[in-house]
């Protein structure tokens, strides 16, 4: 197998994809750029990738959820939970009022805002694509800026950058959730703790519409773990929905919400069924459960015999 992650090398998406001990014998490369990553997969330069897609403070990736929505042969086959601890480093041991110019990933930037306001208030910030390619640009013969905010192992892999301040997140108990994608997988079989991702695209704007397509769920018993609306680019106040239900393809109500979502949004996608990295149990009620479905198709055909 060859996976790449966003990089380079050191950041969180990294240590998550580290976290799979398949993944250590295996050839890792990293990724510029969340579709970069997901490039390298259509080009079969990659097997698997992993990105970043949702923060427990920060909300959804956004990179994330518009590159995989365009993707309709991409599924997701494993999610991954990292906790997040940040650090701020610098090429020089500097003062925290000498910094001008503080670079990070934007996530990473809104989980310090606090703690910046705080002690480097002077501080403009700077975008980067990574928290470590932030800190391996203050490596450069001339960085743009004084400061990074990165992950404890990029400092203590590059022995040229100094640590100026340890676990500055505002949140100490800060999560952020990777998914591992791969290109037209066989879908992973279900264990009873799994989740099930799916793009649907507002069919109409108009009142209820959101309600239709929630109640395919409801009436179904399927729990929604996590639902974001996304502009699609095409024009103001086009949308879909990135929706996460607790459950599987394989168990029938989950199949049974699929056939009354496509009749409602025909152009949904389905982003793969895998397990819940907290392998917490999903909870069926009886009426919903495999068991029911199957007597009540058995009873509706035999009124038709």
């Amino acid at each position: 197998m060859r996976y790449t992650f966003l990089g380079p090398s050191g950041t969180f998406t990294e240590s998550a994809l580290l976290s799979i001990p398949e993944t250590h014998t295996s050839e890792r490369f990293p990724s510029p750029t969340v579709p970069a990553a997901f490039r390298a997969l259509l080009l079969d330069q990659a097997d698997a990738a992993m990105v970043p897609i949702e923060n427990s403070v920060e909300g959804g990736v956004s990179a994330t959820l518009d590159s995989i929505a365009r993707e309709k042969s991409l599924r997701i086959i494993r999610e991954v939970l990292v906790p997040i601890e940040f650090s701020l480093v610098a090429r020089k041991n500097i003062n925290l009022d000498d910094i001008q110019r503080v670079s990070t990933h934007s996530h990473a930037w809104a989980q310090i805002r606090q703690w910046a306001e705080q002690h480097i208030p002077q501080a403009d910030y700077v975008p980067e694509q990574s928290t470590a390619a932030a800190a391996m640009g203050l490596l450069e013969n001339h960085p743009t800026y004084d400061a990074a905010v990165c992950a404890p192992a990029v400092a203590q892999n590059n022995p040229e950058l100094t640590v100026l301040a340890e676990n500055i997140g505002d949140n100490k108990q800060a999560v952020t959730r990777f998914i591992l994608v791969a290109k037209n997988p066989v879908i992973p079989e279900p264990t009873g703790a799994d989740k099930t991702t799916l793009v649907v695209p507002l069919p109409q704007d108009e009142p209820g519409a959101l309600l239709n397509l929630l109640e395919q769920f409801s009436t179904r018993g399927i729990n929604l773990s996590r639902i974001e609306s996304r502009p699609t680019g095409q024009f103001l106040g086009s949308y879909f929905f990135s929706i996460d239900a607790d459950g599987h393809l394989f168990e029938s109500r989950m199949q049974d919400a699929l056939r009354g979502l496509h009749r409602i949004s025909p152009q949904l996608t389905f982003l793969g069924s895998y397990p819940r990295a907290l392998y917490e149990k999903n909870t069926v009620d009886p009426v919903h459960a495999d068991k029911a479905f199957s007597q009540a198709e058995q009873w509706v055909k035999s009124l038709l015999q």
